[in-house]
């Protein structure tokens, strides 16, 4: 019997005992999808095979049915690859819609992209976790405002980045225990993003232990060189989900600069925090 009838049997297996493991042919569509939707966002099936381990038979399969329904657009050409289709765009179009926080949160990024004349992001952690197709805690961008005069054209909405790597993910894993960075980590040693990015726990830990003194956090370049980020938990969650952040490059972002966007952040994050408890969303 062929790898894909492999599969089939698996699936059936998994579907009656569904507490021993996830299903093999819905774990791989998820990872397909998830390798599709990194740099370079377009990959051939041969990129794809290296990227996942799947067999090519099951690989085809699975390509064809997420061609057929939207979920993948097919090459264009013989050279050409795989690239995420319109279904998967409103999908993850519904989680935006679905958020009653979100409208109070672009509110509050518009009010501070305007006072500080910055890059605004909100996002929010999404905790790791063991198990396949689990990974270490990310940020993931629900929304950015571009400063007025910022020269990047594309959007950071719905990506995901490091949160040991972010002013944003470290506003948020200051409030952990250690038992909770435990789940967040990818380990002891921290895969750079960059030059600067902070290089193991211990580092993080005491970066962590300054974000807690000082009621926000700043990262200089660790997921991008030549960007200061500073973020700010935002506290109607307990603990903490999401977070508030501005981007300045680095060559405007003196001390008294970042401090003056800390004080704009912190009391932006204290008044969203307000409001979304007065609406009644946890």
């Amino acid at each position: 019997m062929g790898d894909h009838g492999v599969d089939h049997e698996e699936d059936a297996a998994a579907g009656g005992d569904a507490g021993r493991g996830p299903v093999k042919s819905a774990e791989r569509t998820v990872r397909i999808l998830q390798a599709l939707a990194q740099p370079p966002y377009v990959l051939t099936v041969a990129q794809l095979q290296e990227r996942t381990g799947y067999p090519r038979s099951s690989l085809h399969a699975l390509l064809r049915t997420l061609v057929d329904l939207r979920w993948i657009e097919p090459p264009a050409g013989p050279a050409d690859g795989y690239g995420i289709g319109s279904q998967a765009l409103l999908t993850g179009t519904a989680y935006l819609d679905r958020d009653p926080a979100l409208p109070h949160a672009l509110a509050a990024v518009e009010a501070v992209r305007d006072e500080t004349r910055c890059t605004t992001h909100v996002a929010r952690l999404e905790p790791g976790g063991a198990g396949p197709g689990r990974g270490a805690g990310n940020v993931v961008y629900l929304a950015t405002r571009e400063a007025p005069d910022a020269h990047r054209t594309h959007s950071r909405v719905g990506r995901f980045l490091p949160a040991y790597a972010t002013a944003l993910g470290k506003a948020l894993l200051s409030e952990r225990t250690a038992t909770e960075l435990d789940t967040l980590l990818p380990g002891d040693v921290l895969p750079a993003l960059t030059p600067d990015t902070v290089p193991d726990r211990t580092a993080l830990e005491a970066e962590l232990a300054e974000v807690r003194r000082r009621g926000w956090a700043v990262e200089r370049g660790q997921n991008l060189p030549g960007t200061v980020c500073v973020g700010v938990r935002v506290e109607y969650r307990i603990p903490a989900t999401d977070a508030l952040s501005c981007s300045l490059p680095a060559e405007v972002a003196t001390d008294a600069e970042v401090e003056r966007v800390a004080g704009v952040l912190v009391r932006a994050a204290g008044r969203l925090a307000a409001d979304l408890r007065a609406a009644g969303i946890r």
